[in-house]
């Protein structure tokens, strides 16, 4: 797996958004399927949502469904995660990885890879 760099994060109120990108520099990712994950101080990594490679079919996880929407522009050879009613439970580090090829498995959230990027820090707090 080759990695990614997210960017887009910062800090925002409760109810306020933010828009992630995860951007390949030497690569494109027109068969992968993408995932962004994200880590809380003190908790373990957890899948967010889920990307097949052609924008066509989307998972999300159960705290983010409805608030949420993951995005791509093969073109641009970037994914998207567009943030919306945001909550202090959704603070931690953002990452994306490529996770498997064509579309999101039913393990996609457990994939396990060496491939992880710097991540890109959310913070929700008034």
């Amino acid at each position: 797996q080759l990695q990614l760099v997210e960017s887009g994060g910062g800090l925002v109120q409760p109810g306020g958004s933010l828009r992630l990108s995860c951007a390949a520099s030497d690569f494109t990712l027109d068969l992968d399927a993408i995932g962004w994950f994200r880590q809380a101080p003190g908790k373990e990594r957890e899948g967010v949502t889920c990307i097949s490679y052609d924008g066509r079919a989307t998972r999300y996880s159960d705290s983010v469904r409805g608030r949420f929407t993951i995005s791509r522009d093969n073109a641009k050879k970037t994914v998207y995660l567009q943030m919306n009613s945001l909550k202090p439970d959704d603070t931690g580090v953002y990452y994306c990885i490529t996770v498997g090829n064509y579309y999101c498995a039913d393990s996609w959230a457990k994939v396990e890879t060496d491939s992880w990027g710097q991540g890109t820090q959310v913070t929700v707090s008034s």
